[in-house]
């Protein structure tokens, strides 16, 4: 089908950006690699008014290092997040997961901030964020303000963003040392994650100091496995004693039943995949 007709919008400042989404009218579409949008728009299951393309703001692209942090620009597509010298160093879990997103075409155009903006908890990459304690930087007309990743992901499809605001970057605390591993099954190669496990973690002297883990597809969010989190906490890293706190994955948790995989299901797969993910990070 051919989308319903629209106006369109091309500013090269975030500044302009905010002015456009403000004068757009009552139903304003972000354009950002546009492969979660373009689809629906074109099966007509969204009619915006108007669409605001952020291509050519060049300052929401490309990484940067910034004290104890790396700044992700919004614009950053799937690609170039693959293969930064910076992402590698300090968030190599980033990349990992982002190799898995769609197809070579879909990573050459999709971007890092639209896939969280997105928020579809059957996304790779916002279980990611959350694991790693990213916070979004998003701008509106009257400033800035930073979310922490465990508000950001409000509900289905749903987040933190206010009507008229704009995500411009992602802030990542840099984890050198940590072990990381992304841990995602799903029937066939390309699809959506079943369920996924995202997966930090830090030794020391033969034990688990911490554990951060996220879930992928397991709510209508995605969501922190705190009860293996806390099991992990102080264990010794061991197989066993990550198979114990792996068993913990799927309290908390409420995923749906659909064509792929019943809820009990994927309560049962995310504890393995939690183990997997865990002994993986922690080089066992």
């Amino acid at each position: 089908m051919i989308p319903a007709a629209f106006a369109y919008a091309r500013p090269t400042t975030i500044d302009e950006a905010l002015q456009a989404v403000a004068s757009g009218g009552e139903d304003v579409k972000i354009l950002a690699g546009g492969q979660s949008l373009i689809p629906v728009m074109r099966l007509r299951l969204a009619a915006p008014e108007t669409v605001v393309d952020l291509t050519r703001v060049a300052e929401l692209r490309g990484v940067r290092e910034e004290g104890d942090a790396i700044v992700v620009g919004a614009m950053t597509t799937h690609s170039d997040v693959i293969s930064d010298p910076l992402i590698a160093r300090y968030a190599p879990l980033i990349a990992e997961a982002t190799e898995t997103v769609a197809d070579r075409q879909v990573r050459h155009r999709g971007t890092f901030g639209g896939a969280l903006a997105h928020a579809d908890p059957a996304g790779d990459l916002p279980a990611v964020a959350l694991a790693l304690d990213a916070e979004f930087v998003i701008a509106g007309l009257h400033g800035r303000r930073t979310v922490p990743a465990a508000d950001f992901f409000v509900d289905y499809l749903t987040t933190a963003l206010d009507e008229g605001e704009l995500l411009v970057e992602i802030r990542v605390p840099k984890h050198e040392g940590w072990g990381t591993h992304y841990e995602k099954f799903n029937r066939v190669a390309q699809a959506w994650s079943i369920v996924a496990v995202a997966a930090v973690v830090r030794l020391e002297g033969g034990r688990i100091a911490e554990a951060k883990i996220g879930l992928t597809n397991m709510g209508p969010t995605p969501l922190r496995a705190s009860a293996v989190e806390a099991a992990l906490a102080g264990a010794e890293a061991t197989a066993e004693a990550v198979a114990e706190a792996a068993g913990h994955a799927a309290e908390g948790t409420s995923p749906s039943s659909d064509l792929n995989a019943q809820a009990d299901y994927r309560q049962h797969l995310v504890t393995v995949l939690t183990r997997r993910a865990v002994t993986v990070a922690a080089g066992l």
